[in-house]
């Protein structure tokens, strides 16, 4: 037996500062868009922001149903709108924020998994890495330069031939 090690980088910003311009723009679109979010029944707000390279930025929120699983994270609704409304334009960075109605979250929170596998698919997709940011509503920010970092076993259009 030998052991694989997945090493990867996360760059932790605890000034907005330290972050472009265009990047701490991001990040307080993806703040915003929080309130945005259909959150009745977890209280947990999330907001997306993804900077297309056209310049051009989508933004998305969750938006949650009774019916649990037809609910749809932040990410997605954004990277699908960004899909819909710009295809073949490339996702340059995503921003991704979240709030609750029951505690601070002033630390940064990471993608579910299906957001993830979806992420790494149009990173795939486009042969070029996307950016990632994370935050909560308030303090520092986690920066991935590639989305793949995640999802190091991911699953890809190469798995199935």
């Amino acid at each position: 037996m030998k052991p694989i090690q997945v090493p990867f980088q996360i760059l932790e910003i605890e000034d907005l500062g330290e972050l472009s311009p265009e990047e701490q723009k991001l990040i307080e679109y993806s703040r915003n868009m929080t309130d945005n979010a259909y959150a009745p029944y977890s209280g947990f707000f999330v907001g997306a922001a993804i900077l297309l390279e056209n310049g051009e930025i989508i933004k998305g929120s969750n938006q949650e149903n009774a019916a649990y699983p037809s609910g749809l994270c932040a990410e997605r609704v954004a990277i699908f709108s960004a899909s819909a409304n710009y295809p073949g334009v490339k996702i340059k960075t995503i921003a991704v924020s979240a709030r609750s109605d029951k505690h601070l979250v002033d630390y940064p929170v990471s993608p579910c998994g299906a957001c993830r596998q979806v992420l790494v698919e149009y990173e795939f997709n486009q042969k070029e890495s996307i950016k990632l940011l994370l935050s909560g509503i308030s303090g520092k920010v986690y920066l991935i330069d590639k989305v793949r970092d995640l999802l190091p076993f991911s699953f890809t259009a190469e798995d199935l031939g």
